[in-house]
């Protein structure tokens, strides 16, 4: 457990973390939050889960168990695993107001548990979730233009991707697979020869993209559902002496150093990110919503909103010029505020704003 403790703070919020707290993205979402936290004036409490979703509910126990006073004034939390609904339960009964985030819940049968937001649980508040087709639709589609680009599809000849997915249970997941496969539709001169499920999990995928290479020896795309498994994928391909980015060419998201590096050395063709500062625009939205202006009504109930960048290796170098310490204290998280600007109709949390000037 982190705490962030801020000199006069407005309200308490905590955050049940559902990944590895030595994990590169998921730790830059706890920095962007810290930074949002910072400036909003929030005491921020962050828990992670080590990947092990199911804790998410003794999680969820342990904050309703908490004295009055001791409980945060709002939890934000994801359904990663599958676990939303239940924790839902725990939080809503003991009064605790929760904004999902990252992962609602749309499976149909956990809706039958859950219902929507303000209905059965009526301090579920709703949920804020990035577009994840569109990561997983830039990829894909960037991928196949450099494909195009290198010559392999000429003569009539087809593209040929294997496709690296995370899991079966997370929504993104899935969502991200979905925006994929929608692209190698749109192209029409490309074939997916297969897709699996890593987990997220580096090792894993290195493991199954050598079996993957042996499998179909004319592959020459790799689609990812993140940086972890495209680092698994290249690490099989050098172990078959292929070359990531001359004999291959692989696709990633998240914005970790390595991923950013990689794209600037050719060895990822295509990289997407910016969603992990959806955990600092949720301190925004509960802030908001504690100082009077709820979301409801303008945005929704279930806030999906466009979060994705697809980078260039000149913006992934500005990206590591200016938050590649895991620093975001120049973004003024003031100024994405309905209650500091009360003419604002709609959020904007597209990632491309903060490649601009700072702040």
């Amino acid at each position: 457990m982190l705490l962030f403790p801020v000199c006069g703070w407005s309200l308490s919020v905590a955050f049940i973390n559902p990944g590895k707290s030595n994990e590169a993205y998921w730790v830059t979402v706890t920095q962007a939050m810290q930074a949002a936290a910072s400036r909003l004036g929030i005491a921020l409490e962050v828990t992670y889960l080590e990947r092990d979703h199911a804790k998410a509910v003794d999680v969820s126990r342990d904050i309703a168990a908490r004295p009055s006073q001791s409980r945060p004034d709002y939890v934000l939390l994801g359904n990663e695993g599958g676990f939303g609904p239940a924790c839902l339960r725990i939080l809503d009964g003991a009064g605790i107001p929760v904004l999902m985030v990252f992962n609602g819940i749309s499976d149909l049968s956990q809706r039958k548990l859950s219902g929507a937001p303000r209905e059965k649980y009526k301090l579920w508040l709703g949920t804020l979730e990035p577009r994840a087709e569109d990561a997983g639709y830039l990829t894909a589609k960037a991928l196949i233009e450099k494909g195009r680009a290198a010559g392999w599809a000429t003569k009539g000849d087809s593209l040929h991707m294997v496709a690296l997915s995370g899991d079966k249970l997370t929504p993104s997941s899935f969502l991200r697979a979905q925006g994929m496969r929608r692209a190698v539709v749109e192209a029409g001169d490309v074939v997916l020869d297969q897709e699996i499920f890593s987990g997220f999990n580096r090792e894993r995928a290195a493991e199954q993209m050598s079996w993957l290479l042996q499998r179909y020896p004319q592959t020459r795309l790799v689609w990812a559902g993140n940086d972890l498994m495209a680092f698994g994928a290249m690490d099989a391909a050098r172990s078959h002496h292929l070359q990531p980015g001359r004999d291959l060419l692989f696709s990633g998201i998240n914005t970790s150093a390595q991923a950013m590096d990689a794209l600037r050395s050719g060895e990822l063709g295509a990289l997407a990110g910016g969603h992990f500062m959806l955990g600092a625009w949720a301190l925004v939205v509960v802030y908001d919503h504690h100082h009077g202006r709820d979301f409801a009504q303008l945005e929704g109930l279930e806030m999906v909103q466009p979060m994705f960048s697809l980078f260039s290796p000149e913006q992934a170098a500005r990206f590591r010029q200016m938050y590649g310490d895991g620093r975001f204290d120049a973004i003024d998280f003031k100024r994405f505020s309905k209650f500091h600007n009360p003419h604002m109709k709609r959020y904007n949390f597209e990632f491309q704003q903060l490649l601009g000037k700072k702040g």
